[in-house]
């Protein structure tokens, strides 16, 4: 369980806590907040000892970032100047 997944546990059972509490001394608790966005996916503890000692899914890999050569940024940078001479001699006419 990583430690984000701790703290939003220990979130909700403030929460549940809190309002247990104002149900007991009779007062409104307020409402919780909820949180804008997607929920984050909970993942349910091992329930035997065998099962903990499994690794834990591998995170999928990064994917490499891709760098353009001095040479293929020169080609680009020609085309699209190419492309605006084309563009400014059409609008022109």
């Amino acid at each position: 369980m990583g430690l984000s997944e701790i703290l939003a546990s220990v979130d909700r059972e403030i929460a549940l806590l809190q309002q247990a509490r104002a149900l007991l001394s009779g007062t409104i608790a307020p409402a919780p907040k909820k949180k804008v966005g997607r929920p984050r996916k909970i993942v349910a503890a091992p329930k035997t000892k065998k099962a903990a000692k499994v690794a834990p899914a591998a995170k999928p890999a990064k994917k490499k970032k891709r760098n353009l050569s001095p040479e293929g940024r020169a080609r680009i940078a020609e085309a699209v100047k190419r492309r605006w001479a084309a563009q400014k001699a059409a609008a022109a006419k």
